[in-house]
């Protein structure tokens, strides 16, 4: 059939039990356009490509409504090799390529070129010799289709990460009757040049017939390299827009804006900013997947203090490396004091605590009672709730008792009682021992990294109202990360914006939705007026 679109998704909707992920979504690429999918970490992108690829996960779990098409005729998708052949690729923001295999070698994977011998023409086809001539002349074509000017023969294995995102788009252009290619954040690892040079292997690509959707988060790239855009919020469809008709201003607006009223009213006040109770300077952390680089921050003594952004830009490296979990350098001052980094022990000494945000992984002892796991870090580090009989000693568990009680009613710690196991509870109950944990540590200064992923609505709200009332009635420092935007508008002083490990701006939960949408991409919101972004 013909068709001006080479694909269309027509009115997706995708539920896991209970909860719908996407809602009634049409995205339409033409083709030979380059055509952008924006949204927040949640929004559906994923999920999206999921449906589009087949994915294993759609199918298992009863499969999705709406429809999807090529080239105008009906396309039912049932497995990411059935998307392959139907001419749909993907380049990925993970590396697929193999580091003990050529460049050549790499591209042609599952697609050699083979020529029969004496042996293969009496066992069969798969004993046929490889023909590494007609197979370099392809990857060579390839290559040079994205300009790369590398032997083909090159070993993968120690290629600059730059290096290997162009094999990575050799090998899909090699492969025959590609109509539409998914980048996946492709530019996340790439320098500025390299970036640059993508965007010109891509409108290259798009020129010769081939439709593109571009994932990505820097809003700068998508107006540079896209025809047109579709943006996803929170499951739904938010908009599509033409490139030339809409501004980074208002992606990024339409990328946040949200409607709903705030997850918590915290009560407006002045921000404390009197003492300096957490200062970082050129703080780098090498936590995979999250790492910061020469960052540095201000943190007042009393107040809600938010950092957010985009997942995998840093923003959870920052506790991480203050409680000195992974390698870390910088210089780190608490209440003015300087902080021996890199020491988890010297930190909780200090007066920090942290609620880690992999709390079944780092936070609890799930085969564990509840009290056990609130005097946890006391025990160990500081030798309370024990008594002593020289070098012996042995749990005061009527201490111990006790204080879970206390815990239990303050938090609304939902259970039996403080011998049930934490691994029984809910995540939000869980999510309140490892803050009842913090606590136990009488703590002047506590780091909460997403404090309610993966826990309901009613049960999120009393976590954040937990945070507010530790802050405004015992004058708790509290650093809350994460990446619901909307918890940290409804509950911080201010609110810092990490991407790609690096400090973009520190901003008032009351700036706008264009604002925190221009930082979460990379850019200064300030720097952006200044050099005059704001478009009609």
């Amino acid at each position: 059939m013909n068709s001006e679109y080479v694909l269309e998704m027509k009115n997706i909707t995708k539920r896991y039990g209970e909860n719908t992920v996407l809602s009634d979504v049409s995205l339409s690429v033409k083709k030979g356009e380059i055509h952008a999918l924006l949204g927040e970490n949640g929004a559906g992108k994923s999920t999206l490509m999921n449906i589009l690829f087949g994915m294993p996960v759609i199918h298992n779990t009863g499969g999705f409504e709406g429809q999807v098409l090529l080239d105008g005729g009906d396309a039912h998708i049932l497995s990411p090799h059935d998307a392959m052949q139907k001419g749909i690729g993907m380049v990925h923001q993970e590396f697929m390529l193999l580091p003990g295999f050529t460049i050549t070698e790499n591209i042609k994977l599952n697609r050699e070129i083979t020529h029969p011998n004496p042996v293969s023409r009496v066992l069969g086809k798969n004993l046929e010799t490889l023909d590494m001539k007609a197979m370099s002349k392809d990857a060579r074509k390839a290559l040079d289709s994205v300009g790369m000017n590398i032997d083909e023969f090159t070993m993968v294995q120690g290629l600059p990460v730059g290096y290997m995102q162009f094999v990575e788009i050799a090998r899909e252009i090699d492969k025959t009757g590609i109509k539409l290619l998914v980048f996946d954040e492709p530019t996340a690892v790439l320098t500025e040049s390299e970036a640059t040079q993508l965007i010109s292997v891509m409108k290259k690509i798009s020129e010769s017939g081939i439709a593109i959707i571009f994932i990505t988060h820097r809003l700068d790239e998508v107006i540079a390299a896209s025809n047109s855009i579709t943006i996803l919020r929170d499951g739904k469809l938010a908009a599509t827009r033409k490139t030339s008709e809409t501004s980074i201003v208002e992606l990024a607006e339409l990328m946040i804006g949200r409607k709903g009223e705030a997850v918590v009213e915290a009560e407006e006040r002045p921000v404390p900013c009197e003492k300096v109770a957490l200062r970082v300077k050129d703080l780098h952390v090498d936590m995979p997947g999250e790492s910061v680089h020469g960052l540095s921050m201000d943190v007042y003594e009393g107040e809600i203090f938010g950092i957010g952004g985009l997942a995998g830009q840093g923003k959870l490296g920052i506790p991480n490396g203050v409680m000195g979990l992974y390698d870390v350098s910088g210089e780190v001052e608490l209440f003015g004091q300087p902080l021996k980094i890199g020491d988890t022990k010297e930190a909780l000494n200090a007066g920090i605590a942290m609620v880690s945000e992999d709390r079944k992984g780092v936070g609890l002892l799930l085969d564990r009672s509840i009290e056990d796991n609130i005097v946890f870090n006391a025990m160990q580090i500081r030798g309370e709730y024990l008594h002593k009989f020289g070098p012996f000693s042995l749990k005061n568990s009527k201490e111990i008792r006790k204080l879970a009680e206390k815990m239990i009613q303050d938090l609304d710690i939902r259970c039996f009682g403080p011998t049930q196991f934490s691994g029984t509870l809910s995540g939000g109950n869980q999510q309140k021992v490892c803050i009842a944990r913090a606590l136990c540590m009488s703590p002047k200064f506590l780091f909460v990294s997403e404090p309610t992923r993966g826990i309901d609505i009613g049960a999120k709200k009393l976590v954040l109202e937990t945070l507010v009332k530790l802050n405004r009635e015992q004058g708790m420092t509290v650093v809350i990360v994460s990446s619901e935007l909307q918890e940290l508008r409804s509950i911080s002083d201010r609110i810092a914006i990490v991407s790609e490990g690096k400090l973009v701006d520190i901003l008032s939960p009351h700036a706008s939705d264009a604002d925190f949408g221009l930082a979460m991409s990379g850019i200064k919101p300030s720097e952006h007026i200044e050099k005059g972004g704001v478009e009609a």
